[in-house]
């Protein structure tokens, strides 16, 4: 009787059905999946912060004298010290847009590299590599930058697919050590990374330049108002180009006129 009444007070035991090992492998997979969708959020997060990092680091070497709405003074011999591949610098007034800009010797050596050479999510802001050294030499001058999330690189670019903003953007700055051009937005299209008309650095003709113009203008985004006539005068553009987040592989690409030509229409 005692060994009966021991044996039944012993838990039963549940049986492993098919459907438990399934509900058990789901539930484990569930977690590790959890787990890596975290850990790359994480990492993510951390990728951000350390560009954000870079990006003051950069930003110290401009410098605004107190009471001067002009552009930024830079430390020239700094950033060559740290970094001799630097031409230029792109500032843009009322936007996280204030950078160094630098040139490769491809444009995919700054993508995702910084400005020290580590591996860096938003890379650095760069001048095409077959443009002419420092900018604003050849007919069309381009800059590249990344769309971070986050407001860094280039997303007020992307920002002014919208009119209002297109709008409230007057001056954009292109520093180099010689020269500082003043410039103003044009117009702004929407392109993929395959489109190698973007690259059309000196269409020949000044008149070949303001037809190539006159072409993007009919797919702008957005404009300024008088266009039609800035681009008669046109003689040199300044192109950001960055990515957007609306089609597959795309690119949001923003022309600049200089103020003393744009002045002239």
């Amino acid at each position: 009787m005692k060994h009966e009444a021991a044996h039944s007070a012993q838990p039963e035991r549940r049986k492993l059905t098919p459907r438990r090992v399934v509900s058990t492998i789901l539930l484990v997979v569930g977690i590790i999946l959890l787990v890596g969708a975290g850990g790359y959020w994480l990492s993510k997060q951390w990728e951000y912060h350390e560009q954000d990092v870079e990006n003051q680091k950069l930003a110290s070497y401009a410098s605004f004298p107190e009471g001067d709405d002009g552009p930024p003074q830079i430390d020239w011999a700094g950033l060559k010290a740290l970094n001799p591949d630097i031409v230029g610098w792109i500032y843009i007034p009322n936007t996280a847009i204030n950078y160094p800009v630098y040139q490769g010797d491809s444009n995919d050596k700054y993508l995702r590299t910084n400005a020290e050479g580590k591996y860096s999510v938003g890379g650095q802001v760069f001048l095409d590599y077959q443009n002419t050294k420092p900018g604003m030499v050849d007919q069309q001058s381009i800059i590249y930058g990344h769309h971070l999330r986050n407001g860094a690189m280039f997303k007020a670019v992307a920002d002014m697919d919208n009119q209002t903003t297109f709008d409230a953007t007057t001056t954009v700055w292109y520093l180099t050590e010689d020269q500082n051009y003043e410039l103003e937005p044009l117009l702004l299209y929407y392109t993929t990374g395959s489109d190698t008309d973007v690259r059309n650095l000196n269409p020949g003709t000044v008149d070949n330049l303001r037809t190539y113009l006159q072409s993007k203008l009919a797919s702008a985004q957005t404009s300024r108002s008088d266009a039609q006539q800035v681009i008669q005068n046109t003689q040199h553009v300044l192109t950001l180009v960055t990515c957007n987040y609306y089609q597959d592989d795309g690119r949001t690409v923003l022309l600049c006129v200089p103020k003393s030509e744009a002045q002239d229409s």
